[in-house]
């Protein structure tokens, strides 16, 4: 066992001690046939923003945008490249790319492996950089430093951070050996996806949605949620960054729209007792980030507490910066919420994230 004690309200060892796919186990033929079902007009929209928005890195530093660049052979760029200087005679005209590309940088799944905590997985008093299932970093998770355990000096202040470089990993190599992205495209991230439209229910003012909130929203559409469902949500953020035509300005990104407040205890219990496989909105974290509650008295606590709920003790993947007007005003129109969702993420063994390209069938 790679746990000893699992984090209080997780589901570590349900699926299995080695399990890698979380909530999306509930995901089954089942569920396929009820999306199936819901297809109706024949319509397919596509729920992916262009992967070069928002624009720029104002969302998040680390975070660029795709650069796309001619392959090479023996230094010639082959773009527009007639074959004829090859193969004498010859008629074709080659042209062939490739991308440095941040795999969360636009509409994204976030893998299992993408946020961990530090937790004390074998009992000793002992916190440890551990991620879903008691999968470990530096183990299972690996990349080019440890950064060890975060210190505090005797005045409460952080003490000096030391990262030390991983032996036999190169500067810039990282790989999720466990609980990688190709582990969600193989399970293939199909079935039925329910709407929930906060845009409608509270216009695009910048609002905490709690669980109370989002009951209110539901009621109101007539939303509901079966175990196995891929629940959406639209919040008009992904609008707000399209309209920005790639010139984005954080302050209005930062202080627009709704999103969950992952502080609130009684939303996070009912994401667990609502058996949803997968959490996705339109904004850029799904819950507010930062997050406008933190404790006074120094506690530790999660930045990202949704994330720590959803990723780390459920194994439930979380969708960001979905593109949903249309899929939200097509299912309005019909007076219907829900609908086939088709979303694999690519199949690229131990990515952390991945663009996808989610369609809706109606």
């Amino acid at each position: 066992m790679r746990w000893r004690q699992r984090p209080a309200g997780s589901n570590w060892g349900d699926f299995g001690p080695d399990d890698q796919l979380g909530r999306t186990n509930l995901i089954g033929p089942e569920q396929v046939r009820k999306g199936v079902q819901e297809v109706r007009e024949g319509i397919s929209l596509c729920l992916s923003l262009p992967l070069d928005y928002p624009g720029g890195n104002v969302l998040n530093a680390r975070r660029l945008p795709p650069q796309l660049r001619p392959t090479r052979r023996e230094g010639i760029p082959y773009v527009n490249f007639p074959l004829g200087h090859v193969y004498p005679g010859a008629t074709d005209v080659v042209s062939d790319d490739q991308v440095l590309l941040s795999l969360q940088y636009s509409t994204q799944w976030d893998s299992l492996a993408h946020v961990g905590a530090l937790f004390d997985p074998d009992g000793d008093g002992q916190p440890r950089t551990v991620y879903y299932n008691g999968y470990r970093g530096h183990e299972h998770i690996l990349g080019p430093q440890d950064h060890g355990i975060p210190a505090r000096d005797g005045d409460g202040t952080a003490a000096r951070y030391q990262p030390v470089c991983c032996a036999g990993r190169a500067p810039d190599e990282s790989v999720a050996r466990a609980l990688g992205v190709e582990h969600l495209a193989v399970k293939g991230m199909q079935g039925r996806g329910v709407l929930v439209d906060l845009e409608r229910a509270y216009g695009t003012d910048f609002r905490d949605i709690g669980y109370d909130e989002l009951m209110r929203a539901m009621e109101r559409s007539g939303a509901s949620v079966e175990p196995g469902d891929m629940l959406l949500l639209r919040t008009g953020f992904a609008e707000l960054v399209l309209s920005m035509q790639l010139q984005p300005d954080a302050h209005r990104l930062h202080h627009s729209c709704a999103a969950l407040d992952g502080g609130d205890e009684k939303l996070l219990q009912w994401i667990t007792d609502s058996g949803i496989a997968a959490l996705i909105a339109d904004n850029y974290a799904v819950e507010r980030h930062p997050p406008r509650r933190v404790p006074e008295d120094g506690a530790p606590y999660p930045v990202l507490p949704l994330h720590e709920h959803c990723l780390f003790k459920l194994g439930l993947p979380l969708g960001e910066l979905w593109y949903l007007k249309e899929l939200a005003d097509h299912l309005h129109a019909l007076g219907r919420t829900r609908f086939l969702l088709t979303a694999p993420p690519l199949r690229l063994p131990g990515a952390v994230g991945s663009p996808v390209t989610p369609i809706a069938t109606l």
